[in-house]
């Protein structure tokens, strides 16, 4: 399948399963340029099409002249994707339900197995940490997008306090289901949270569901989750390109 194509599915997936709304976006890398990643401009994913796909640069700058508007932090993907060479996708996204994780003590952990893709630690990024209490708690320039991406590390998943989170993955399919699973990660927890005797996965369970013997992002599995969520969004026809 064209590599744009599937970045236009990704875009009515998340939007379908209510990851993102209006606002939201995910990207991935150019594989045949690695310095490079595809984004669509600024529009709500449920409307992306390919033609409103844009390849920027890790300065997070279109690579060709370009008039329409861009995502004001297309500066979260360029950073991530300058300091892990290793990821092909990234999605930031304001999903409701991590919300609360990202102003509270209490840390977002896998509790379900389709979540332990989020991985065992979920750090908290805190704009104001670096750039004070005046900001709009968006991220809006390289240096940003990069505090972000060290506070990230090596994990999949970073909150954002009182914003939302950036998910990075070695695939889009994995980005995407990463993405999708999240937030229901985060109700599941908040929910037992609400009962007083939660037991998260442990290290063991996270690793062998995430990294288990034979894993592959093109696998029946995946690929299943894949249509169903293809289907679901209206554009299972796009899976044919």
């Amino acid at each position: 399948m064209n590599l744009i194509t599937e970045l236009v599915i990704a875009n009515r997936i998340l939007a379908n399963e209510d990851v993102v709304d209006a606002y939201g976006h995910v990207s991935i890398r150019n594989p045949e340029a690695p310095d490079r990643f595809f984004l669509a401009h600024s529009k709500s994913p449920a409307l992306v099409e390919a033609d409103d796909i844009v390849e920027h640069t890790l300065a997070g700058q279109a690579a060709q002249p370009e008039k329409r508007p861009l995502y004001l932090e297309r500066f979260i993907h360029a950073a991530i994707y300058e300091a892990r060479p290793e990821v092909m996708a990234v999605v930031h996204a304001h999903a409701e339900d991590v919300l609360p994780f990202t102003i509270t003590r209490p840390a977002l952990r896998p509790v379900i197995h389709s979540g332990a893709f989020i991985g065992a630690e979920v750090p908290v990024w805190d704009i104001a940490d670096q750039f004070g209490d005046r900001t709009n708690l968006l991220v809006t320039d390289i240096a940003q997008g990069r505090d972000l991406a060290k506070r990230l590390g090596a994990n999949n998943v970073a909150l954002m306090r009182g914003h939302g989170f950036a998910a990075a993955a070695r695939s889009l399919i994995d980005v995407v289901r990463m993405s999708v699973y999240l937030p229901r990660n985060a109700r599941v927890q908040f929910k037992a949270m609400q009962l007083g005797d939660m037991k998260p996965l442990s290290s063991g369970e996270i690793q062998a569901r995430s990294a288990g013997p034979g894993y592959k992002p093109q696998s029946p599995e995946t690929q299943r989750a894949w249509q169903y969520w293809a289907q679901r969004a209206g554009c299972a026809h796009l899976l044919k390109s």
